[in-house]
């Protein structure tokens, strides 16, 4: 139970992340790199602010408009300076390693007697059931765990919510639309640039919020936490694609939800099982990988067969 309940989680944590990605990666087909740095950037703003005294809540807006500001970093770099996409994530990730470090002041911030989201949420589920312990279908679990599942949980419907409300509007089907089709909606007079620069501002803003979450949770920030977590919002995507098997938006933010819980469920049986933790990485690369060429090889195999009938 311990293992399902961690498991959720992260997973739902990490659901902010992987709708950061979706905007960046599926929306403008940005190869954003900056995802990198901007969770790590999240986690130290939120660890140095709370450390400082300032509430978790601030500190998770104040870490959401520092992920904004370095995509906005990212999307100036390639929309006014002409710098490809890639190579200017890159640049920007490169550059946050050292401004994360310069922000906590050292490679590592603790935050576990401080006042974060994750004691509130505790201390808020023993006030509502009045034990340190809840059971829950013949289990023990500590109100910590129960207290935080809910704070996650909570976060990611109402992040998922709230993207779906802003691609209704006008703004986000420009964004929306900027995406599929640059040449046409330039033709409408809508300007793509700030389209990019404004949906990598928003994308790295989730991730840096992810980041935030995750730090409360895990009681530190750390300079290396960022490591890899692009390919983890990539696979999240992809898996929660491949759940919901449709295109319409509010499926698919929904996927890429289900998608990081299933994610990390499968991540934490594969270390229950003896995965040794230093492959994680290696097997995450590995399967990301397999989905992406799937697709396309089902494709070239059913072709000749269409052919021939």
């Amino acid at each position: 139970m311990l293992l399902l309940i961690g498991a959720l989680t992260i997973g739902l944590i990490l659901s902010l992340l992987a709708l950061g990605v979706f905007i960046s990666f599926r929306i403008f087909d940005f190869p954003d790199i900056t995802a990198e740095g901007s969770i790590t950037l999240g986690g130290a703003v939120t660890a140095v602010l709370i450390v400082a005294g300032v509430h978790p809540l601030a500190a998770c807006g104040a870490a959401f408009a520092a992920g904004a500001l370095a995509g906005t970093t990212t999307g100036v770099l390639h929309t006014r300076f002409g710098i490809n996409g890639l190579l200017s994530g890159i640049l920007v990730m490169t550059a946050l390693y050292s401004v994360n470090l310069h922000i906590m002041g050292k490679s590592n911030v603790p935050l576990l007697s401080e006042r974060t989201l994750a004691s509130m949420a505790e201390a808020a589920a023993q006030r509502v059931f009045g034990s340190q312990t809840i059971p829950v279908i013949g289990w023990e679990v500590s109100a910590r765990d129960a207290g935080v599942l809910a704070l996650a949980l909570a976060a990611a419907v109402i992040v998922a919510g709230t993207l779906y409300w802003f691609f209704r509007t006008n703004l986000g089907t420009a964004m929306q639309a900027a995406g599929d089709n640059a040449q046409m909606i330039r033709a409408l007079g809508v300007n793509v640039d700030n389209m990019i620069v404004l949906g990598l501002a928003v994308s790295n803003g989730l991730v840096a919020l992810a980041g935030s979450l995750l730090t409360q949770y895990q009681g530190f920030a750390d300079v290396q936490m960022g490591i890899g977590m692009v390919v983890w919002g990539l696979a999240s995507v992809i898996i929660g694609e491949a759940l919901v098997g449709v295109r319409a938006l509010g499926y698919v933010i929904i996927g890429a939800v289900m998608g990081s819980v299933l994610f990390r469920l499968i991540v934490a049986l594969a270390l229950r099982g003896g995965l040794d933790p230093n492959d994680l990485k290696l097997i995450t690369a590995v399967f990301v990988l397999i989905a992406l060429v799937l697709p396309s090889f089902v494709k070239r195999l059913r072709r000749p067969q269409a052919l021939e009938s």
